[in-house]
């Protein structure tokens, strides 16, 4: 069944409230960089702004994660969901008196950087939470990736028509009020009574034991690398989106909500097809496929000066991206142990979010030279097919030490488990 996480009445708040709230914020995201764009001109600070948003979350994850672990999840929620939507009324009046300027965006994007470095880690962790079974779990993490990327398909589309018809300020002030339907969603949950846990250790030593618990383990050390190089090198070309719709499409402001919303169209499809697989078994392959097929569409994306063609390719970017990120995902909380859940996921949000600031102004550097943004986006493209060839080489020493964990959480059947018992076998007699 797709949707089998449904069954879970907090989960099914949990989607809605989220998928209401990031509709909202793709309106923001795509008025925001349409609004850089149109008040400078500059493709620098078109990166400069993604990195202030994002470099939050790569220097405090770590810490946030920590944190997770021993705080009320729900609360944080709450906390993390307010302040994220203060944020937008604050830039809504900004723009809507005509006042702002790039330094109050500037400003406005770290701190919700600030914020997000909490709520990321936070909103992986609870999904746990909310579900009556376990055995849902990577498909309510594939349902999350389609409730991302169908408010992407939804968003971009409606904030196109209204940037171009009322003005950015409207979008913000839409995001703003969609904020309040993940706070009610949370407030309505039932859950068990919060008991905090016992820590009677520092701060730095949990810290400290959950960068040994990655390091030690090659399956969270090998996906955590993958997803941060493509994160890096591969991810940046969404920042360039405002200088492809109209330095190389010739478009305004609709143009870049279509271009937007057909990545969300090809990611959606990508987080349906993996909602409907029953196990995590597999997902290796598709880790290092999805790398591929990324670098390949981003490639033709970078030569495409027709729209349609760019549509297609972006679709095909979007399909890809989720595929590899997704899984990894799923792989991740499958393996990981629970009282260390949230230091492994802000690990995760380190490479996925974290390190797209710094690739984000890379990319908006190189874009200003003579490479231009479709250059800047080709070489991107190669080295994402460079990463995935590299996960490809380590798959097998992947499943290798990824067989005993699914073995001991009844992931794999009986007669793996045999095969697994004469492998040992076989190898103590030699």
């Amino acid at each position: 069944m797709v949707m089998r996480a449904f069954r879970s009445r907090n989960y099914r708040l949990f989607f809605v409230g989220q998928f209401v709230s990031l509709i909202g914020t793709w309106l923001s995201q795509v008025a925001l960089s349409w609004l850089v764009y149109d008040l400078t001109g500059s493709k620098f600070l078109l990166g400069m702004v993604a990195f202030a948003s994002q470099i939050p979350a790569f220097l405090l994850s770590p810490w946030a994660g920590v944190m997770v672990d021993r705080w009320n999840l729900r609360r944080t929620l709450v906390i993390t969901q307010s302040l994220a939507m203060c944020q937008s009324f604050v830039i809504a009046t900004l723009a809507l008196t005509g006042v702002i300027k790039t330094p109050h965006i500037l400003l406005l994007a770290v701190f919700g950087g600030l914020v997000s470095a909490f709520d990321m880690p936070s909103r992986q962790a609870f999904v746990v939470q909310i579900l009556e079974s376990r055995d849902d779990l990577a498909n309510a993490i594939a349902l999350n990736s389609s409730m991302f990327n169908g408010s992407r398909l939804v968003g971009p589309a409606v904030a196109g028509v209204l940037v171009a018809t009322m003005g950015p300020g409207y979008c913000f002030l839409l995001d703003g009020f969609s904020f309040m339907a993940v706070i009610l969603a949370l407030l309505a949950m039932r859950l068990q009574p919060f008991v905090p846990p016992v820590h009677t250790r520092k701060v730095m030593h949990d810290l400290r034991e959950g960068f040994q618990y990655v390091s030690n383990s090659l399956p969270i050390r090998v996906i955590l690398l993958q997803v941060a190089i493509v994160s890096l090198v591969g991810t940046p070309y969404v920042v360039l989106m405002p200088a492809f719709a109209r330095d190389v499409l010739h478009g305004g402001p609709d143009t870049l909500g279509f271009l937007t919303a057909s990545i969300g169209f090809g990611a959606l499809v990508g987080g349906i097809r993996l909602a409907s697989r029953k196990s995590v078994l597999g997902l290796g392959r598709w880790i290092a496929a999805g790398g591929a097929m990324l670098g390949i569409s981003l490639l033709a994306f970078s030569f495409s000066t027709t729209l349609w063609i760019s549509v297609v390719c972006l679709a095909a970017c979007g399909f890809s991206m989720i595929t590899q990120m997704a899984s990894s995902n799923t792989v991740l909380q499958t393996v990981v142990d629970d009282d260390k859940r949230g230091r492994v996921m802000s690990f995760y949000g380190m490479a996925f979010q974290g390190m797209m600031p710094l690739g984000s102004l890379g990319a908006g550097i190189l874009a200003s030279t003579r490479l231009g943004p479709q250059g800047t986006v080709a070489a991107g493209a190669v080295l994402s097919m460079l990463a995935s060839v590299w996960f490809l080489r380590k798959l097998p020493e992947f499943r290798k030490h990824l067989r005993p964990i699914y073995l001991a959480k009844g992931i794999l059947p009986p007669v793996a488990a045999g095969l697994n018992a004469a492998d040992r076998m076989q190898a103590n007699e030699r």
